[in-house]
């Protein structure tokens, strides 16, 4: 096994960037990466101070949206493609909140997935 300093890998940071927004019930995750799909920066309303229930409320959605964009700014994305996932309240805040730093939002795309079939349905009761 060899010993010694690990190899930090550079990020190439394009001025066109994706943004993945994933809202779920109990929290928001927000992470900007470039068109090759690696990540530049990420954020969360748990890493943003909340906890518990009010990691699920637009308010933290909004501040971790905006921590993760001002970072990316910083480094170099002007514009971004909004990919969002999930159901709730968060995500016009976050969305919102992404355009704050400066940075133009070309498109907004949903990849919540979608159930094909369902679920199966109840037996028929027995008499």
């Amino acid at each position: 096994m060899k010993k010694g300093k690990s190899k930090k890998s550079k990020v190439e940071i394009t001025p066109k960037c994706y943004a993945y927004i994933k809202v779920s019930f109990n929290n928001t995750i927000v992470t900007i990466a470039n068109l090759f799909g690696q990540v530049i920066t990420w954020s969360s309303a748990g890493k943003e101070g909340a906890k518990g229930h009010k990691k699920s409320t637009p308010f933290f959605a909004g501040l971790a949206a905006r921590d993760a964009a001002y970072k990316a700014f910083k480094l170099g994305a002007r514009k971004i493609i909004v990919r969002i996932q999930g159901l709730g309240g968060q995500r016009e805040a976050a969305i919102r909140a992404l355009a704050e730093p400066g940075l133009e939002i070309t498109s907004i795309e949903d990849i919540t997935p979608e159930p094909f079939n369902g679920c199966r349905a109840p037996n028929r009761r027995k008499q």
